[in-house]
């Protein structure tokens, strides 16, 4: 007989399985329920609110005014994100510069753009014509003037006045975003680029601002949905030059205020859908052959970059 005949073997002293029983969190579902009713009785009473009026909703929704209205809000949010795009890209390269006459003037410009207020440099251009009534060109201190422009074409467009306005603020804030992408592409690059015999101007254009693209596009793209939205801040000018202004001027002659707020925020949620499902496909492009994680810690390196300012 071998010695430990009759004890128990392993499988016989393996413990049984545990069955594992979730925690319930009762708080959780509790609070759940209480949010889900309080949401679905808000709208509830919205709807069903009298002074919501969905038929004045359902008249003014497709109405020529109004799809006139979304053709300007979509034209002006184009027209000025092309224009911060670009000055932004070109104050970027400026801020960048060894150069400090252009780091100077590309940080004065950022810094008197994002330290006031939107609002109050639309205001400021649409009364810009008040301070002054004509350009005047020529050479400084000799008395030489090469002739004189007058504001008030300028002035008399609120279009071109939008665009101003808002264009010239994209730019401060679409700077510091390039700016962000720029330095986010590893410095070798360009030097390896440069010893290749490369210009600067061509090793930005070739190299630097290609993976930059990356990081600045979600940016801008958010940029992008905010300036759809900024726009409606153009109704302190009068005269509908965008949704939200014509709805405004409807309202104040038949005092359907709920309705028509109704209607331009259908609008501008469309609007903004179609927008952010466009920013994922972009993103995904410009993203190729980027890791996600290595794509999302060079998108927050980007903002807190952009959120520092001038550091």
């Amino acid at each position: 007989m071998s010695a430990g005949a009759g004890l128990p073997g392993p499988a016989d002293t393996r413990p049984e399985a545990i069955k594992a029983i979730p925690v319930r969190h009762w708080g959780r579902w509790i609070s759940a329920v209480v949010v889900i009713y309080l949401v679905v009785a808000i709208i509830y009473s919205f709807a069903k609110n009298p002074i919501t009026d969905w038929a004045t909703v359902g008249s003014y929704l497709f109405k020529s005014l109004t799809l006139r209205g979304v053709a300007l809000t979509i034209e002006l949010t184009v027209v000025c994100m092309v224009v911060g795009a670009i000055g932004g890209t070109i104050l970027a390269v400026m801020r960048l510069s060894k150069n400090p006459v252009l780091s100077t003037i590309s940080w004065g410009y950022i810094w008197f753009f994002r330290g006031t207020p939107v609002y109050v440099q639309i205001i400021l251009w649409g009364n810009i014509g008040v301070l002054w009534k004509h350009f005047y060109g020529g050479l400084p201190f000799t008395g030489l003037s090469l002739g004189a422009v007058s504001t008030g074409p300028l002035t008399n467009s609120l279009f071109v006045v939008g665009v101003l306005a808002l264009g010239l603020n994209e730019a401060a804030y679409a700077a510091e975003l390039v700016r962000a992408g720029i330095i986010s592409v590893d410095a070798g690059q360009a030097e390896a680029a440069s010893s290749l015999g490369m210009s600067p101007t061509l090793i930005m254009r070739r190299i630097v601002l290609p993976q930059a693209m990356r990081v600045i596009i979600p940016t801008m793209g958010n940029e992008t949905i905010s300036m759809l939205k900024t726009t409606s801040l153009l109704a302190v000018l009068g005269g509908g030059v965008e949704l939200f202004g014509r709805l405004q001027i409807v309202y104040s002659q038949t005092f359907q205020i709920i309705p028509l707020l109704v209607v331009a925020c259908i609008w501008y949620l469309a609007i903004t859908t179609v927008l952010t499902i466009g920013q994922h496909y972009l993103e995904a492009y410009f993203g190729k052959g980027f890791g996600q994680k290595e794509a999302e810690a060079a998108e927050k390196r980007a903002e807190r970059r952009a959120a520092r300012g001038h550091a």
